[in-house]
């Protein structure tokens, strides 16, 4: 497993592009610091976003997890081209020569995956523990260490999303192009929950009970949207006389449904390099 892991960590350390790209993610996930200092004047009323309670226990677990995976694209781009420059490179062929067999090619690479998705999430639970520490109106051991689903579910999530882009990245072999059809496949899913939703089962929910098993919409439903739990949003809400009806909990069977596309896009990425003539 380490021999695998230094491999692929000796090709990623002379890719310059690789490592700027992965540094920007990083430091876009810090960013979110920042939020914390931002003060607005609005009708002559001055707020701090982090007054209005982003950061507060347990829910800043739920807030920066969802703002977090909205950077993944980032390290997706070094996945994708990871794979791409295999080809481009003919580094792969020559991994098959030196006697690395296919099954260790594709497990070098999902080990590879598995490390960038643990980093990330240490990256972000401490990000977000020093925050949390920082800004937070409760801080009993308790209530800090509560909702933490949300970092598994954010783990998992970004293991999902990497996996699929080692997979297009095998598929397509070309970063950009990779990178197009991860768009093509979202617009896709899109288009078909429109078609179910608005014209098939119109006026039901089996719209929305088919698509939670489609590849990108099952990682999207492991995080809800947080805002629309904000105390003032709620206030807001009521006060317009409307309110917010949303199960913001993470579930087991979300996570098993995008854990099953991980090992298909594992599976899957094997059996097109096995078959594929090198």
């Amino acid at each position: 497993m380490l021999r695998l892991l230094n491999i692929e960590f000796q090709k990623l350390r002379y890719n310059k592009a690789a490592k700027i790209i992965t540094i920007t993610y990083f430091v876009l996930i810090t960013f979110i610091a920042l939020i914390a200092s931002i003060e607005f004047n609005f009708a002559g009323v001055k707020f701090r976003i982090a007054d209005q309670g982003i950061f507060n226990f347990p829910y800043i677990w739920h807030f920066n997890t969802f703002i977090g995976a909205l950077a993944k694209l980032f390290l997706a781009i070094v996945i994708v081209s990871m794979m791409a420059n295999e080809y481009s490179h003919r580094t792969l062929k020559q991994n098959l020569i030196d006697g690395l067999s296919k099954k260790e090619f594709i497990g070098s690479k999902f080990l590879t995956v598995i490390v960038f998705s643990l980093i990330s999430t240490l990256f972000l639970f401490v990000v977000s523990m020093i925050l949390g520490l920082s800004f937070s109106d409760y801080n009993e051991v308790a209530i800090i260490f509560s909702d933490l689903e949300y970092i598994v579910a954010y783990f998992v999530k970004l293991l999902g999303f990497f996996a699929f882009c080692m997979f297009l990245g095998i598929f397509v072999k070309r970063s950009a192009f990779a990178l197009g059809f991860l768009f093509i496949w979202w617009i896709i899913e899109n288009i078909i929950y429109a078609i179910l939703k608005f014209k098939v089962f119109k006026g039901t929910d089996i719209a929305d009970n088919i698509v939670q098993f489609f590849p990108l919409e099952s990682m999207d439903n492991l995080i809800t949207e947080p805002f629309s739990r904000l105390n003032f949003i709620q206030s807001a809400a009521n006060q317009l006389g409307e309110s917010f009806q949303k199960d913001y909990a993470v579930h087991w069977y979300e996570i098993i449904i995008v854990l099953i596309w991980t090992m298909l896009f594992i599976y899957f990425s094997y059996a097109l390099l096995k078959k594929r003539d090198l």
